[in-house]
């Protein structure tokens, strides 16, 4: 009698022990799937479908919306706080893309979310046109802070470094790879002027996994292998306006 006892209790323990994994193992699937929209990064693709729309925008029209948006960066694409981007100069693509993260909340601003989910697919294109056609030269109506005051020599010599060579041994390609030599590509934000404190401010946004709308993780791997003085430096290079050189012209030793 007390042997079926036994039995029977091994086999309340062995369903409970049952039980327990297959709903362990249920709730883990629920969670999967509940977390796996948030891994992806970004839900922009490069269709040429997606290339036309970025890129057949109507200036003119682009600047009676931009209005709003001069108040943060500035009346001609240059704004006066440092940890703002500006936006003169952009190409489109770049500029395109991250209006429409911010409209499907693949990069977090409390700022930026709301005011770009309230325009339009033509909005976009138009605002995006308007910026990237502004000139980058200084004009006497603008209020820039770009560009900041030049680094230290050490400074200037990490960041020109890794502008040009990178760091292979850590896996840590040249900036100028996606950026360009100049800091500029098309598809690619542009660093040709742009305040230092935001390179800074993203870098290490990218760093700590805030922001994570880089398809294929490029800068949140990249980041996260530089040091913080690293940082530092090209956001400093950068924020100098040492990007519109050529890479490596710096003089930098």
């Amino acid at each position: 009698m007390r042997r079926n006892n036994r039995h029977t209790l091994s086999h309340r323990t062995f369903a409970w022990v049952v039980a327990a994994v297959v709903v362990a193992a249920g709730s883990a699937i629920l969670v999967a799937s509940d977390a796996a929209p948030d891994r992806i990064p970004s839900l922009v693709t490069w269709t040429p479908d997606n290339i036309a729309v970025a890129t057949s925008g109507d200036a003119f029209r682009g600047m009676l919306l931009a209005k709003r948006c001069d108040h943060c960066h500035g009346s001609e694409g240059f704004t006066a706080v440092g940890s703002t981007p500006n936006l003169a100069g952009m190409n489109k693509l770049a500029i395109w893309k991250q209006l429409e993260d911010f409209r499907s909340h693949k990069r977090n601003s409390r700022v930026m979310e709301p005011i770009a989910e309230s325009l339009s697919s033509r909005d976009v294109a138009d605002v995006v046109s308007y910026y990237a056609d502004l000139p980058v030269f200084t004009d006497p109506q603008d209020n820039r802070v770009f560009p900041e005051a030049q680094p230290d020599a050490g400074h200037a010599a990490i960041a020109s470094r890794l502008v040009t060579f990178g760091d292979g041994e850590r896996g840590i390609p040249p900036c100028q790879s996606c950026h360009g030599p100049v800091a500029y590509r098309v598809g690619v934000p542009s660093l040709a002027s742009q305040n230092g404190d935001y390179v800074l401010n993203q870098l290490e946004a990218f760093a700590d996994r805030g922001r994570a709308n880089d398809i294929n993780m490029p800068m949140r791997t990249i980041s996260a292998l530089l040091s913080v003085d690293e940082r530092k430096a090209l956001a400093e290079y950068y924020g100098a306006g040492l990007g519109l050189q050529p890479a490596g012209a710096s003089g930098a030793k």
